[in-house]
């Protein structure tokens, strides 16, 4: 079954899912301002910081919570195992995809992106309230190990022995520019792909097909071990949501370019195309 959902498909489900806004990000007002000034009913705001993630340090800025620390930050957001999860934003899904790795990560296997997020359900004309509803609290147990990670040296390794795609901008990628961690570049042997290719102007998902032909031509292939990072984990779990869609499975390396560059005798490299 495909981890995504259109607005009309969500819309006839009613208020028989529970409904996560993960809107936020590094630039923009913080997202639990975006959800009071108007959300999907029924929705309740997860915070990426907060709920979706460890406290930044060498782990990088957005490492994985632990067990414990994320399965009562879901219970509190009512989250419970027997009961489909749909998750979105307002950015083409780069943070809700986020949302969907880390519950799938943890054992939840009904879980659901919303394609388009907040914009594809606002033009058809469909709800959008203020009003913030009443949780009930769930009973959703965390399990570590639903799907694939890399540590740091799994991922250099991957550089040489697989496909390791780094979902970050070209100019990010290339070392051109790096506003945010302290060095610019990539891992060394890492293919640029970024996320922005996987979704149109709409930011809806390209087709399955389509994505499985971008990431065919840059070396992924059924049988070949393929993996993902950005500059913290949260883009990289985008890429591989699309690359579930294509047809691929992907490890994350959830610490990924933060985590990379806090150990200064890690290799970096620069240009393109493989670095």
């Amino acid at each position: 079954m495909s981890p995504l959902i259109t607005p009309a498909e969500l819309a006839e489900l009613g208020g028989t899912v529970t409904l996560l806004d993960v809107r936020g990000g590094i630039s923009g007002p913080p997202g639990i301002d975006r959800y009071r000034e108007g959300h999907l009913p029924g929705a309740i705001f997860c915070d990426l910081d907060a709920d979706l993630a460890a406290t930044p340090g060498a782990a990088g800025r957005h490492p994985l919570p632990t067990a414990e620390h994320f399965q009562a930050a879901m219970r509190r957001l009512g989250v419970s195992r027997g009961r489909t999860v749909v998750v979105y934003d307002d950015a083409g899904a780069t943070i809700a995809a986020r949302a969907w790795w880390t519950l799938r990560y943890y054992g939840h296997h009904e879980v659901k992106v919303l394609d388009g997020g907040l914009p594809a359900w606002s033009a058809l004309g469909l709800p959008v309230v203020k009003d913030e509803p009443v949780v009930t609290p769930g009973d959703f147990t965390a399990v570590p190990g639903g799907m694939p990670v890399l540590d740091a040296d799994e991922a250099a390794a991957l550089a040489t022995a697989g496909v390791l795609l780094d979902a970050r901008s070209g100019e990010r990628y290339r070392g051109e520019t790096e506003p945010v961690d302290p060095v610019a570049g990539h891992v060394p042997g890492a293919v640029s792909a970024p996320t922005t290719e996987n979704v149109g102007q709409d930011g809806r998902f390209h087709p399955a097909t389509g994505l499985r032909e971008r990431f065919t031509a840059l070396g992924v292939a059924d049988g070949v071990p393929t993996g993902a990072y950005c500059g913290s984990g949260v883009t990289a779990a985008h890429e591989v949501l699309a690359l579930e869609l294509a047809g691929f499975p992907a490890a994350l390396y959830v610490g990924s370019w933060s985590n990379w560059v806090a150990d200064p005798s890690r290799p970096v490299a620069t240009g393109s195309p493989r670095g």
